[in-house]
Order: C-alpha cells, then sequence, then structure tokens
C-alpha cells in the first residue's frame, strides 16, 4: 500500500497537484486509517487530506480515477472453444467445462501459459502489476517510451517461455496452442493500454516541464492565441516560486541575531544566566513598487503579464501601485485587484490599450497626478519599448521621477539591436536608469523581477 501511494503522490504531481512531506504522511495515515477496501472513502480520504482548492480536488479526483482504473485483459472465452471443437475439445487434453489445460499440459508449461488457459484473472492482474512493477513502468517520461516499456513489461511477465508453449502445443495439441495464441493478442493489448495510461500518469510532469521551459524562452509578443492561456498559468507559477523564495529567508530573519552584549547586561542581576535575551534588529525598507506599462499594440501582450506577475507578489511587495499608458497614462492598480486578470486586462485595453505610443504626454501626466507616490523607498519599474513615434520623449520627467525613487528600471521587451533605431528614445532613457534589461521572454522577465525584489530582503 506504501509503494501504491507513493507512485500515486508522483502522478498527482505531475497533474499540478502541490504536495508537500507532511501532506504525504498525512494522506498516508488517512488511508490506513480507512483502508484499501473501499475506493470510494478512500478516494474521499486522500482529497481531503490533499487537495488545497478547487482546482487541485479536480485535478487530484481525476488523476486517482485514471491511477486506480486498470486496464481489463480480454481473456478468451473456452465456451466459444468448445462450441468450435465440441466434442475434439476434451479429446486434446484440455477440460472444456473449466477451460484448463490438462494435467499432463499442466506440468509442462509455464506459468503464464496456465493463467491465460485457466482464464485466472486475479492470477493475471496481479502478474501484470508485478511486471509492471519489475520493469519500472513508473519511468516513462515521454511518447517514444511506449514501444521500449511494453517490451519490458512482457519479457518480466515471460513471454518468450509463452511462445516456446505455443510452439510445443501446435502439434500435440492445436486447439491450446490456438487459445494461448489468441490470449497472447489480448495481452500485448492490455499492456499496451497500461503503458499508455502510465504515459498519462507518470510523463504529464515531464511533458509539461518542456512545454514551460519552450514557453520560458518564447518572445512573449509573439505567442499565439493558443499559448496564451498556457503563458498565464506558467506566470502564476513563477510568481509562486519568487514568493516562495522571498518570503521565507524574510520570516526567518525577522527576529535577528543574539546581541551578546546587551544579553550579558540584561541578565547580571541573574549572576549572567540569560534569562532574558536581547536581538539585533536589521532594519529593512518597506517595500514599494510603482509599474507603469506601455499598452500600446506592440508590447501590450508583455505588459499584461509583467501586471499579473507584480500583482502576484503581494506577500513579498506590501505597496504596489500600477499604471498603464499609450497616449495618455492611467492608474490601474484597483482595476487589477479587484477582477480577474482576463477580465482586468479587458478593461485596461479599453481605457488605454492599443493606442500610439507618446511617452513624453503619459510622464506629463504621471508628474501632474501621480508623482507623490514616489518616495526614497520606491522602486520605479518602467516597461516599454521607448518608441515615442517622434514625439517629445520628455526625458527629464523620466530624470526627476530616478531622482526621486530609489531605483529606477526600465525593461524593455524590445531586442537590443533596435535600441536608438527609428523613433526608439531608450539611449537617451537609458542615461537616468539604474537598471536597464531586455525583457522579451518570461525567463528574463522573471530574473529582472527577482532582482528587484531581492534588493529588499
Amino acid at each position: 500500500m506504501r509503494d501504491t501511494l507513493h507512485r500515486f503522490f508522483r502522478a498527482a504531481r505531475g497533474a499540478g497537484v502541490r504536495i508537500s512531506p507532511a501532506e504525504s504522511i498525512d494522506a498516508m495515515r488517512a488511508a490506513a486509517e480507512v483502508g484499501p477496501a473501499d475506493r470510494a472513502i478512500l478516494r474521499d480520504a486522500l482529497l481531503l487530506t490533499m487537495a488545497k482548492s478547487g482546482e487541485e480536488k479536480a485535478a487530484l479526483a481525476a488523476c486517482f480515477d485514471a491511477f486506480f482504473t486498470h486496464p481489463d485483459f480480454d481473456a478468451p472465452s473456452a465456451a466459444n472453444d468448445d462450441d468450435e471443437t465440441g466434442e475434439g475439445a476434451s479429446e486434446s487434453g484440455t477440460d472444456a467445462a473449466a477451460g484448463t489445460p490438462s494435467a499432463q499440459d499442466s506440468t509442462e508449461l509455464g506459468s503464464l501459459a496456465q493463467m491465460l488457459l485457466s482464464q485466472d484473472r486475479a492470477a493475471i492482474a496481479a502478474a501484470l502489476s508485478n511486471a509492471s512493477n519489475a520493469a519500472g513502468l513508473t519511468d516513462i517520461r515521454v511518447f517514444t517510451q511506449r514501444g521500449l516499456f511494453a517490451s519490458r513489461v512482457l519479457e518480466q511477465l515471460g513471454i518468450a517461455q509463452l511462445r516456446d508453449d505455443i510452439d510445443a502445443l501446435a502439434t500435440r495439441n492445436p486447439a491450446d496452442a490456438e487459445r494461448l495464441a489468441t490470449a497472447l493478442g489480448s495481452l500485448r493489448e492490455t499492456v499496451s493500454e497500461m503503458v499508455a495510461q502510465a504515459l498519462l500518469l507518470y510523463g504529464r510532469e515531464e511533458k509539461e516541464a518542456l512545454r514551460n521551459e519552450i514557453l520560458r524562452n518564447a518572445p512573449m509578443a509573439r505567442l499565439e492565441q493558443r499559448q496564451i492561456a498556457q503563458m498565464r498559468v506558467l506566470i502564476r507559477q513563477i510568481a509562486r516560486r519568487l514568493r516562495e523564495r522571498f518570503s521565507k529567508p524574510r520570516k526567518r530573519q525577522r527576529r535577528g541575531h543574539l546581541d551578546v552584549r546587551r544579553t550579558i547586561r540584561r541578565n547580571a542581576a541573574w549572576g549572567g544566566v540569560p534569562f532574558m535575551t536581547a536581538w539585533k534588529r536589521r532594519h529593512r525598507d518597506k517595500p514599494k513598487i510603482v509599474a507603469i506599462c506601455d499598452v500600446s499594440g506592440s508590447v501590450a501582450q508583455v505588459s499584461d503579464f509583467f501586471l499579473l506577475l507584480i500583482h502576484s507578489l503581494h506577500e513579498v511587495v506590501s505597496d504596489v501601485r500600477s499604471f498603464a499608458f499609450s497616449g495618455n497614462l492611467i492608474e490601474v492598480s484597483e482595476v487589477l485587484e479587484k477582477n480577474k486578470p482576463e477580465e482586468a486586462m479587458k478593461q485596461i485595453m479599453l481605457s488605454v490599450g492599443y493606442g500610439s505610443s507618446d511617452y513624453g504626454r503619459s510622464f506629463v501626466d504621471f508628474e501632474k497626478g501621480f508623482m507623490s507616490a514616489i518616495t526614497a523607498q520606491t522602486t520605479v519599474i518602467v516597461l516599454g519599448d521607448a518608441r515615442s513615434n517622434n514625439l517629445d520623449p520628455r526625458a527629464d520627467i523620466l530624470r526627476r521621477i530616478g531622482e526621486r525613487s530609489k531605483r529606477l528600471v526600465w525593461l524593455n521587451p524590445e531586442g537590443r539591436m533596435g535600441w536608438g533605431f527609428g523613433d526608439s528614445e531608450m539611449p537617451r532613457y537609458a542615461t537616468f536608469c539604474n537598471v536597464v534589461r531586455q525583457c522579451a521572454t518570461a525567463q528574463q522577465l522573471e530574473r529582472a523581477v527577482a532582482d528587484i525584489v531581492a534588493t529588499y530582503q
């Protein structure tokens, strides 16, 4: 049971369910309490101890059903053989009524042939399970491995001996030989279904990792429509990884380090026995981020993912204000916080999206209405291609923003080769920025945001 549950946990992780070691222990204890006899109760027990959301519950339920549903072996029917062979079946050395081989053949045949001829489904199911474990079926990862693992399972079952048994029976007992040959075909189909099911259960994680790796390095501005939803899921995973990475050290270090001198002085009345401790505390600035995003047609999709990532980091960055612009600038913090990402971006794009970029006018709007949002603890992030359609770029306002803030970071989704050519004002803007990064892919976006958040740790 323990090994079975371990394989199930592995399949569940591949289905996207996060399972901690503590949750695994709780699930195993619950399974030990309810037992494996009633599958419905076992299913409910595992869902209650492992699922943390409605989505995880649905994914875990589907994984459970797939994991504990095994392909049935379609054994050859003895009744059909009797109809075809009539009285000859008994003469051939097989008990037609029971569908079992004669005593003489039984001693000469291998165990697999005996199970197939006797149609012992329980024994066949046990043999298939043992063979799949011995063949390491849980290690299957990609589609091209199906044939390899099917051959391994069949070898563990003893298919070589079965072929020899069929050849041996072909001369002295053709009816049994034909039944074994039919059973072998059914056995191959059952093993093929088992391998396909294992690929579905255990290959999902590898497939997902490969797909995510491709997405992480794909230009976000040129994603196909079907990839946008996948990218949203990936961005949420990146946000969760960043939260886990930066929030835990912060919690561990909150108490500070022991101040030995103050502790000794404080406990002088007790002969130096440290009943009362004193701690060194390191002051940290309260994280503040102001994000200014170009949502014109050329970079709107990248800004969508960027805003989604920033607003998924509230556990790490407590104060985030976001602004969007094309020709003019508006604050979108409340829209992003109160709506789902898809609905939020739809509202933003209806308000200011897909227009012609005018960085100068947008910076003027920011200076007039929102300059007070920037303090000495604020990191300002501008995401845009710096193409202002040959209008006044108002780099002087960007300089004042940089002087007022802790750091000014510019993330440009355009390749560096295009900076400064045509209507690009990137070289002029870069003069007043502390950090300038190319940010065209999810991987570059993750690294940039990680570097920004790390400054507050």
